[in-house]
């Protein structure tokens, strides 16, 4: 070998010594990372074409570096809303199942109630006609304050249904003594009488407690799915620590500044940077999965004994076998009424009697099921509640799960198949140290984000509440118990109308007797059997009068 050429080796030999351990000539060159840098739409201006010293960095590795101060400052900023994005965007199928959900069941229920009010109004302008019309006040006000309960008013379901009968009761009773003149505090005594007398049969009674515990049930879920939206909406929209801002930079952008931009996060590195980012939000899950419970609980209750629409369906029907009954006793009922709130004043001689409405004799003609409305929304309540309970079960531990959720997406992490080739924060290499259970005290030995485990979040500590005083209230409703939503800001399970129950749990001996419910057929099978009834009683020579009677009171 020539003298000249192991001249040239030594010195070549020491350079090549001379160099930082581990440096790569081919990674001296920015080029990859200024091209995936301009990607991001960040300028080019901001990068060296070869690498430098990294002395200025302050969240990556001081060593050779592609990364000037300003792009680890864009990069930081960049990293803490990709985080925000990916958090929005895994759980978009929480949030869009209770927007979604809660959307359908509310207008159903409201659709619901239109289509019950037509339905009576139809069938008593049929039966009745101008009778009713000229006193349909009194329908419409029940349905006026079922909406207005519905929807969150401050109604007492069992005062308000006293309140109809009572009143029903008193225009009933001077239809069947028209010879009579009743003052206000004399019709006021015969109201006093509606428990004693059952004047409407066994009617009121059982529709109280359909109507009541179906509304309670069905004003809670919807309720339910109101918490649940506002909860996911809001934990969804995280504002990460200045502790976590900094691993996210440091997981997914200090391999850009490496000289690795194609380089991923390592699946186990990635779970440890979320847990600690992400673990206040964890905390949440353990109320929202007894929220979600309770969810269930009352779901079951809408498909079984609290189906508001069975009860809303048939409401005509009923009402009307009520006024049948009225009609039938109305002997012995004005025999014990004239008893008890004394005889009577006769009536003024009534003007000359003109026939009864030409509508009014006509023979009662029940709908056929075809032309009731059998549903409302374009569905059913148990086609509505089949769907949610899927979608509910689904949405359980959602929140303790992101962490995993996110770093299975293999945009973002080189996946758990590839553990050798993977950014471990510091190099391309395996990620060595353990994964942190979930939840924030569990963060106290977080190797990767500095987190204070004495501060929890207030914002999620509302959220925590919200769903506690939720769920309360779901079980109250679960048990048949009115609840209050006009003040959500305590912990207690809701003390409305008719509540009886301010435990976490309400007693067994609150609940319903679940045989009580009418199923659809026997319902449809007593529609048609009332309706026979109502519709030869209509043609019995006692209802004259009471057309007769109807006249005079509306004149």
């Amino acid at each position: 070998m020539p003298s000249w050429i192991g001249a040239v080796i030594l010195p070549l030999s020491g350079l090549l010594l001379s160099l930082p351990a581990g440096a790569d000539v081919k990674a001296r060159s920015c080029g990859e990372v200024r091209q995936a840098y301009g990607a991001k739409g960040f300028s080019l201006a901001d990068i060296p074409y070869q690498e430098i010293a990294g002395e200025h960095l302050r969240i990556c590795p001081q060593e050779y570096t592609c990364c000037t101060t300003e792009m680890e400052d864009k990069l930081s900023q960049q990293s803490k809303l990709e985080f925000e994005n990916l958090v929005e965007e895994t759980s978009h199928f929480v949030r869009t199942t209770f927007v979604s959900r809660h959307k359908k069941f509310d207008e159903f229920f409201r659709e619901l109630l239109e289509n019950a009010e037509k339905s009576l109004n139809d069938m008593f302008v049929r039966t009745y006609g101008m009778l009713y019309m000229q006193n349909s006040e009194v329908f419409q006000d029940l349905f006026t304050e079922l909406k207005r309960y519905y929807t969150g008013g401050n109604v007492n379901l069992e005062e308000m249904l006293n309140d109809f009968w009572a009143r029903l009761l008193e225009r009933m009773f001077q239809l069947i003594n028209p010879q009579y003149h009743f003052s206000e505090d004399y019709l006021e005594c015969v109201s006093k009488y509606t428990d004693q007398l059952k004047p409407f049969g066994d009617v009121p009674r059982k529709l109280k407690i359909q109507v009541t515990r179906a509304f309670i049930a069905a004003r809670t879920f919807v309720q339910g799915l109101t918490v649940g939206r506002e909860v996911a909406n809001r934990v969804s929209k995280v504002s990460p620590t200045p502790g976590c801002i900094r691993a996210l930079m440091k997981m997914l952008y200090c391999p850009y500044c490496r000289g690795l931009p194609t380089v991923r996060p390592c699946n186990n590195y990635c779970l440890n940077v979320m847990k600690g980012c992400l673990a206040n939000q964890a905390d949440l899950d353990t109320e929202w999965n007894l929220f979600i419970d309770a969810m269930l609980l009352v779901a079951e209750r809408l498909e079984g004994p609290f189906n508001i629409e069975s009860v809303m369906d048939p409401i005509d029907v009923k009402i009307s076998e009520a006024i049948m009954n009225m009609q039938e006793n109305s002997m012995q009922v004005s025999a014990k009424v004239f008893q008890g709130c004394g005889q009577p004043k006769p009536a003024p001689a009534l003007r000359s009697a003109r026939s009864a409405p030409e509508n009014f004799n006509t023979r009662f003609r029940p709908y056929n099921p075809e032309e009731r409305p059998t549903t409302a929304a374009g569905t059913s309540l148990d086609r509505l509640v089949t769907d949610i309970k899927e979608k509910l079960k689904l949405s359980k531990k959602v929140w303790s799960a992101l962490p995993y959720t996110i770093c299975k997406d293999e945009s973002v992490t080189a996946g758990t198949s590839n553990e050798e080739e993977c950014w471990n924060g510091h190099s391309k290499a395996r990620y060595l140290p353990e994964i942190m259970n979930d939840g924030l005290t569990n963060q106290i030995n977080n190797p990767e984000v500095d987190v204070d485990i004495t501060r929890p979040d207030t914002f999620i500590r509302q959220q925590i509440m919200a769903l506690r005083v939720m769920t309360n209230k779901l079980k109250n409703a679960y048990n048949g118990n009115d609840v209050n939503f006009q003040d959500t800001s305590d912990e207690s399970s809701g003390s409305g109308s008719g509540s009886g129950c301010m435990d976490d749990v309400c007693p067994t001996e609150f609940e319903f007797v679940t045989t009580e419910a009418p199923a659809v057929d026997p319902d449809r099978r007593e529609v048609d059997s009332s309706a026979a009834q109502l519709g030869r009683s209509l043609l019995s020579g006692s209802l004259v009068c009471i057309a007769l009677a109807w006249q005079r009171l509306c004149r």
